[in-house]
């Protein structure tokens, strides 16, 4: 479906069921299991916040690009971090532009204060004058107003909400319930449209019970073999069947263990292309490079190069062992090191 038949189709595409839900998202190269897409489904359909909690690296933030995609929707994204505040989040007025109003205004006022005749009278006059200066013509938008003011409909990504303090999670409050921003200085702004939000969480810590209360929640876990197997093929189509495979066992085995930080999907496809592009080279080598754009701190590298360290001595041990030493030239094999004979593969089911 091209881009323009997408924007046609608009909401359509996911008011009908989750399985065209499923199908539209596809459509954007993102795959989704079922659970996923029904969830999805309720979220428009009840005109709910979807709140995604897992670990990083899961799919959380790329289902909300993948849904403005397919909704023709433009995607409006907020990145949380510590010490987030409402400047930053929601508006700020653009001193500049107020000043020169002011400046543009000042002879105009200062001709109508020389026929008062008295200070109290001018004082009234000043008190009771709207001046324009706080106006909406003055914000600064910043994402949270952006997605309340814009007419065109679009996507709101509250991305890594868990990184901010739980008086961020208040401003949020009244957008998730009414959709809708109070400005002090001029009022009350309600949605223009009917943003779609979506909020990720990596679970750094707890988010409270109100912000909960407002959304729909989905657990997002690492996929199943299978279909990790789909999205890095779906991703990266130039790399072969089974090179794409042995990546993905490699990835779970990784995944089994007490890692900092556990291989991503998007790290899993980008040593699926790695691993193409260097199929030809020393296998050593080749595991030490596809070993970096997996795991990311100094202190899993070395988990894992002792766990086989302990595999090779153990398997020196064993009857036939010199028959091992040198194993074929394989994405899993280099990976598992000189000797390696485990098998490597996760479990069926993604981690939660």
């Amino acid at each position: 479906m091209t881009s323009a038949g997408l924007e046609a189709c608009g909401d359509s595409i996911f008011s009908d069921s989750a399985s065209t839900v499923r199908d539209g998202l596809r459509e954007t190269g993102y795959i989704a299991d079922d659970d996923l897409a029904v969830v999805v489904h309720l979220a428009i359909a009840l005109d709910r916040p979807l709140l995604l909690e897992g670990p990083a690296g899961v799919g959380k933030t790329e289902l909300a690009k993948a849904l403005a995609a397919a909704g023709g929707r433009r995607l409006v994204r907020l990145q949380c971090y510590e010490g987030l505040d409402d400047n930053r989040a929601l508006y700020e007025w653009d001193y500049a532009k107020q000043l020169l109003h002011v400046q543009m205004l000042r002879d105009r006022v200062g001709a109508d204060l020389a026929e008062i005749e008295t200070t109290e009278a001018a004082s009234r006059m000043l008190a009771s004058t709207d001046f324009g200066l706080y106006s909406e013509k003055f914000l600064s938008v910043r994402p949270l107003l952006d997605a309340i003011l814009s007419e065109e409909p679009v996507v709101l990504l509250i991305d890594e909400v868990d990184r901010t303090e739980e008086s961020m999670e208040a401003l949020l409050l009244e957008i998730l319930a009414e959709k809708q921003v109070t400005i002090p200085e001029v009022g009350t702004f309600t949605a223009r449209s009917d943003p779609w939000v979506i909020l990720t969480s990596n679970d750094t810590r707890e988010l409270s019970a109100a912000l909960k209360r407002r959304c729909l929640h989905y657990s997002v876990g690492f996929p199943t073999a299978e279909r990790e197997r789909e999205i890095v093929s779906s991703r990266a189509p130039e790399v072969e069947d089974k090179t794409v495979a042995d990546v993905v066992e490699l990835a779970r085995s990784l995944r089994e263990l007490p890692l900092r930080k556990a291989p991503s999907v998007s790290e899993v496809i980008d040593a699926a292309r790695a691993a193409m592009l260097l199929a030809d080279h020393d296998t050593e080598r080749t595991r030490e490079i596809l070993m970096s754009a997996l795991l990311k701190y100094g202190s899993d590298v070395e988990l894992v190069r002792n766990r086989q360290a302990a595999r090779v001595q153990e398997a020196s041990h064993e009857p036939r062992a010199s028959m091992a030493s040198k194993p074929p030239n394989t994405t899993t094999a280099a990976f598992r090191g000189r000797g390696g004979g485990g098998s490597g593969g996760g479990t069926g089911g993604g981690r939660k």
